[in-house]
């Protein structure tokens, strides 16, 4: 079944910059069956930094979960809903549907697998997960990030891939890489002119 990004128009002031967990939470309160659900994911908030651990929200930040078309209708019901996250109000609006693009080139602003935060570890992990959906393209590990989960820090890294077909793309951006999926990880978008 083919998956696409559901994207809610945002209003509102300001998320935390560390929002992963926190999305999620607010997200589960309006729909807590996203709680077992393993094959949605969730787009980090996009915004400009404001300082003091804020992120400032723009005409341009979305609420964006990826997830398989059938499931459209299951979430719309976020659309007019106020989300508390962390402390910070904002206001979900209407939503539009966006397909994948099979481009060359993919990044994900953090990729976490559990039990590895080594990055010679982590790397073989990521290794083994893109050969199990049959992806060969090239690695580019980024920066070393480290997001909160309640209580813990959880370390991860930043993560980029060149050199995929149409099909490894796909499946890249579907399956995404690691977990904590509908946490903002493993979630992957086109880069700069990294279109076919």
């Amino acid at each position: 079944m083919p998956y696409i990004d559901l994207a809610f128009r945002l209003t509102g002031s300001t998320v935390p910059v560390d929002h992963g967990y926190a999305l999620y939470a607010a997200l589960s309160r309006i729909a807590p069956e996203l709680h077992a659900d393993q094959e949605v994911g969730v787009h980090p908030i996009r915004g400009v930094y404001g300082g003091d651990g804020k992120l400032h929200l723009t005409d341009l930040s979305r609420l964006i979960l990826r997830l398989p078309d059938e499931q459209i209708r299951t979430h719309l019901k976020l659309a007019g809903k106020q989300l508390e996250v962390d402390g910070h109000v904002i206001q979900v609006g209407v939503p539009e549907v966006r397909g994948l693009l099979p481009v060359t080139s993919l990044r994900a602003r953090l990729v976490t697998i559990k039990g590895f935060m080594e990055e010679t570890a982590f790397i073989e992990a990521v290794r083994r997960q893109l050969a199990n959906l049959s992806v060969v393209g090239e690695l580019h590990r980024g920066e070393r990030r480290t997001f909160r989960v309640r209580d813990k820090q959880v370390v991860g890294f930043e993560m980029g891939m060149t050199g995929l077909t149409a099909e490894e793309s796909l499946a890249v951006q579907e399956k995404g890489l690691g977990g904590r999926r509908r946490m903002g990880c493993g979630v992957f978008v086109p880069t700069k002119g990294g279109e076919k």
